[in-house]
């Protein structure tokens, strides 16, 4: 029996990865915003269109990193990622254009995408069903920590003591690129948990027949793709937002690293809660519902009711993720041996909002500061409707058992 030392080390070692060569070099690009736009002379829909643009690579590249992750293996593929995600996040410091931002930012985003997806496939090959959904807790637990180390520090502590913006990328990515080493230490393939398939060669096309005609993996993707717009755009555009009604640098940074940073508290809580009920739907609902009218809200108040809605928000936003992962991987047919597919097909649609979310609701700023709010809103309104036709998968409906693990 595998040592659940073992299994703990390896979920360890992926939220770290998560931490510091996924969410930091991430989240520190709309605190960075307003330092960069001078810099090079952006206006709000250029901002948007940069911080879009690694979600756009994530909607390319999703499906591949997830059948990459399958067919050749987690280690091997995170430390591909995590060297080449050093690389291109190291690159972007020596934009000089929009153009050349762009197209780092690009690049960038399909290595933290695959990096990502297969931090969850680990949890998928390590884990039960009864800890399937507290091990994505746990690693998206990372990414929030990430998100509020990167919002907090980046433009405030940071770009000050390295020098400017460029530095800090720069910084980033040689931490990434340290990712990519540390990969080599776990020294063989993470195993999957005796009550799984032995690890296989998993040829693109199986993976792609199996899991192209899953209805709910589809549902699922929708989903995550109108949350994503709703709240990528409001993360990248807050701190701008509060900038423009008078806040402080230190004030509207600090808004987004407390919604991010309460996240990590409220991910744990709500994946320990969907465990324990044995039901997803019922948490999804809940928490979309949260978001969208916070969200919402935001496009009529800007006094400091703005920390509460935050906050809020926060609380539930990487819970929503994390049970949407869990979701997927329970789905039947999919199980671990699948995951990478089928995470794949959500990612790539969860980027593509990510992409077209922030400059669409950014435009609407000229007409009115609050209205690129109530366009993500609409966003979430959406996503809560394609939720009541997802298939509930909680252990009450059989969950991440030997049957959806292999047919």
């Amino acid at each position: 029996m595998k040592s659940s030392h073992y299994c703990w080390y390896i979920l360890s070692l992926a939220t770290a990865t998560h931490i510091f060569a996924v969410a930091m070099p991430m989240m520190c690009m709309p605190v960075l915003f307003s330092e960069i736009a001078g810099d090079l002379n952006l206006n709000l829909v250029q901002i948007g269109t940069v911080w879009g643009a690694g979600y756009l690579a994530g909607a390319i590249s999703g499906l591949g990193g997830g059948l990459i992750g399958d067919r050749y293996g987690t280690k091997r593929t995170l430390i591909t990622t995590c060297l080449l995600g050093g690389i291109t996040g190291a690159l972007r410091g020596i934009a000089t254009s929009f153009i050349g931002l762009s197209t780092t930012v690009f690049f960038f985003g399909f290595m933290t995408t695959t990096i990502s997806l297969n931090a969850h496939k680990v949890a998928g090959e390590q884990f039960s069903r009864h800890r399937l959904g507290i091990a994505n807790g746990i690693l998206s637990a990372g990414m929030g920590i990430g998100f509020m180390l990167g919002s907090m520090i980046s433009a405030t502590v940071l770009s000050p003591l390295l020098g400017g913006w460029r530095n800090v990328l720069f910084l980033y990515g040689s931490i990434s690129i340290l990712f990519g080493f540390l990969w080599f230490l776990p020294g063989r393939e993470p195993d999957q948990l005796e009550t799984t398939p032995s690890p296989t060669v998993i040829p693109f096309r199986q993976a792609l027949v199996k899991v192209l005609p899953m209805k709910n993996v589809w549902l699922i993707a929708l989903v995550r793709m109108f949350f994503t717009a709703a709240t990528v755009g409001y993360a990248g555009y807050l701190p701008l937002f509060l900038r423009g009604v008078g806040w402080t640098a230190v004030s509207a940074d600090g808004a987004l690293a407390a919604a991010t940073g309460v996240s990590t508290i409220g991910v744990i809580a709500l994946t320990l809660l969907s465990d324990k009920l044995g039901l997803r739907k019922v948490v999804l609902i809940a928490t979309a519902l949260v978001v969208t009218t916070g969200i919402g809200l935001l496009s009529v108040l800007h006094n400091m009711m703005v920390w509460l809605i935050v906050v809020l928000v926060g609380f539930v936003r990487e819970g929503f993720v994390a049970t949407t992962i869990t979701t997927t991987m329970e789905t039947r047919g999919v199980g671990s041996q699948y995951a990478g597919t089928a995470l794949g097909i959500t990612v790539a649609f969860m980027n593509l909002g990510g992409f077209f979310g922030p400059p669409l609701g950014n435009s609407l700023a000229t007409i009115n500061a609050g209205l690129p709010f109530a366009f993500w809103a609409a966003m979430g309104i959406i996503t809560l409707l394609v939720i009541l036709f997802v298939e509930e998968t909680g252990q009450r409906k059989g969950g991440l058992t030997s049957t959806n693990q292999v047919t």
